[in-house]
């Protein structure tokens, strides 16, 4: 398998950490583009080829993954210009449907952050998961413990609603995870695995071990109560 990354992948972000400003970025564009942007590509390509072998609905390309490294500063209390990461949705809806279940990519000279899971559902979608859930709590508790997930996730994240429909209450007590607003989990490679040539299977196997939770997930949505 390919190495995708030279040290200045890791050195650029770095400097980028300390010198979050447009005349650093001017100046290091050209670093960016060559060292950061165009192999990050090329390996986002390589995996969703690896991805489709396991889901045939892996038809997006690279651009319809990657995330612009340029901040949203509107409304923002952060008002630095850049992301201190390049980052890609590799799922069958891409950067834009964060409800297609797939792997979310973070990675900097700190390593990758690797998310799964659904992320933002609508108001329909929300409560297609959780009535799901408590119809199917049993099989859904045994999922989030199977032994792969937990190893690798640990645990369900993301905030939590205070107050539930009337009906939802006695369930919520077995399962405390109906009261979520979102349903994704998360693991850390370190900065090693950027340069593995064994990156890509490593992301295969995180997606493998997902892929049982995130089903259920889906199911739930397309239940569609």
């Amino acid at each position: 398998m390919a190495n995708y990354f030279n040290p200045d992948f890791a050195k650029f972000f770095k400097e980028l950490a300390k010198n979050n400003n447009r005349e650093w970025f001017q100046k290091n564009k050209d670093r960016f583009k060559t060292n950061v942007e165009q192999p990050f590509t090329v390996f986002i390509t390589d995996l969703i080829d690896a991805l489709k072998a396991i889901n045939p609905k892996m038809q997006i390309t690279a651009k319809d993954a990657m995330f612009r490294i340029y901040r949203d500063i509107r409304f923002s209390k952060d008002k630095t210009p850049y992301k201190e990461h390049i980052s890609a949705v590799v799922s069958p809806g891409g950067r834009k449907d964060f409800t297609s279940t797939g792997l979310y990519i973070e990675m900097n000279h700190d390593g990758i952050h690797v998310y799964s899971g659904i992320y933002q559902p609508d108001t329909k979608q929300l409560a297609s998961i959780r009535y799901y859930i408590a119809d199917h709590e049993q099989a859904f508790s045994k999922l989030i413990k199977g032994k792969r997930f937990a190893a690798r996730f640990g645990s369900i994240l993301g905030e939590q609603s205070k107050v539930l429909p009337a009906d939802l209450k006695a369930s919520a007590v077995q399962q405390a995870l109906i009261f979520n607003k979102n349903f994704y989990y998360r693991t850390h490679l370190d900065a090693s695995w950027i340069h593995s040539p064994k990156l890509i299977a490593e992301l295969l196997k995180c997606y493998e071990d997902a892929m049982p939770v995130n089903q259920f997930l889906e199911q739930a949505i397309q239940a569609g109560r």
